[in-house]
């Protein structure tokens, strides 16, 4: 199979749309038509935000680009098995990318080192198409990259899982917006939703780790990360702490000021310097700071009428999703 195989870049060339549809959906709000909310400074931040993350990926690509394509078509050189370029094959790279996508945001909110890049993507309190061009400066550095290598290997060509992140990537976009309800409840069930993705971005502590996917849906009801939007509790958008702040340069760096001022305590051991480098979101040496275990404790406290109702545990029993989130690393050392 030739090396020079190649598909274009749907989510780049798709770049237009996403402008169109952030106008319309800015105009239908000015009519009154949907509902919307767009602030001008956090707006721009956005914009620029995302202007800068394609410059950041143009170097990373001058810089790093051909290191990690060598190390993708070494892999694939020694794949267990030639899947081709058929239909068939894209299809299941798509589907199978889309599971390693839904490992690698979870990966992104438990993992600090990964949240510093990530936490980008959530600090606006607000839920828009501009909200969704709000991406991080340093993505492609670090190292998410190795979760396609297992694709690779399996035999599936690196020009179409960059394809099938692409198809992704453009799916994705459509999410980010609170002008659309609820879908059909059989698409609600096995795809992604702007009412899934609301809950995904939201600070309310129900909401708090769940909804990771990309495009399917189903990977958080398999495994056990899908919370439903609850009518009742309309989602607040943001960090538990939000930053306060529209300056694009502490917006892409402040939880790796975090990081680094946490690193610059005193008497801490090696293990503690790893765990606030690598450890969830939250964690901290002396156990001062709260995760999300008991942020939903904190809140069944003062309602504990809501005890196992979607995203609460029952007091007692097992917590119904992953601790180490993305909202409480904030609080983790981040200003």
């Amino acid at each position: 199979m030739p090396d020079n195989l190649s598909y274009p870049d749907v989510a780049t060339l798709a770049s237009p749309l996403y402008l169109l549809l952030l106008v319309l959906e800015l105009v239908l709000m000015r009519l009154h038509l949907v509902k919307a909310h767009y602030e001008t400074r956090d707006s721009a931040a956005s914009m620029a935000m995302g202007v800068g993350s394609v410059f950041a990926a143009m170097l990373s690509g001058l810089l790093i680009g051909g290191g990690v394509s060598a190390v993708m078509f070494w892999v694939y050189d020694h794949r267990l098995f030639d899947l081709g370029t058929s239909l068939w094959a894209i299809l299941a790279c798509f589907l199978i990318d889309d599971m390693r996508y839904y490992w690698a945001h979870r990966f992104m909110h438990r993992i600090r080192w990964l949240w510093a890049s990530h936490v980008v993507h959530h600090s606006s309190q607000h839920f828009n198409y501009a909200t969704a061009l709000r991406q991080p400066w340093s993505s492609m550095v670090m190292g998410l990259f190795v979760l396609k290598l297992p694709l690779a290997f399996l035999g599936f060509h690196p020009a179409i899982l960059i394809f099938a992140s692409s198809l992704n990537l453009l799916y994705q976009f459509w999410v980010h917006t609170e002008a659309i309800g609820r879908m059909p409840g059989w698409f609600e069930a096995v795809m992604n939703t702007p009412s899934h993705h609301r809950v995904h971005h939201g600070s309310n502590p129900r909401y708090l780790d769940s909804n990771y996917a990309g495009t399917l849906i189903i990977w958080d009801r398999m495994f056990g990360t899908f919370v439903p939007e609850q009518d009742q509790d309309p989602v607040r958008f943001g960090l538990v702490r939000d930053l306060g702040t529209f300056n694009p340069l502490r917006i892409a760096f402040h939880e790796f000021v975090g990081i680094f001022k946490d690193q610059a305590q005193g008497g801490l051991s090696l293990k503690d310097r790893f765990l606030y480098l690598f450890g969830p979101p939250g964690w901290s040496h002396d156990g001062s700071r709260d995760d999300t275990e008991k942020i939903k404790e904190a809140y069944l406290r003062r309602h504990p009428d809501q005890a196992g109702t979607p995203g609460l545990p029952v007091p007692g029993g097992p917590h119904p999703v992953p601790v180490m989130t993305r909202e409480i690393a904030d609080a983790a050392g981040g200003e």
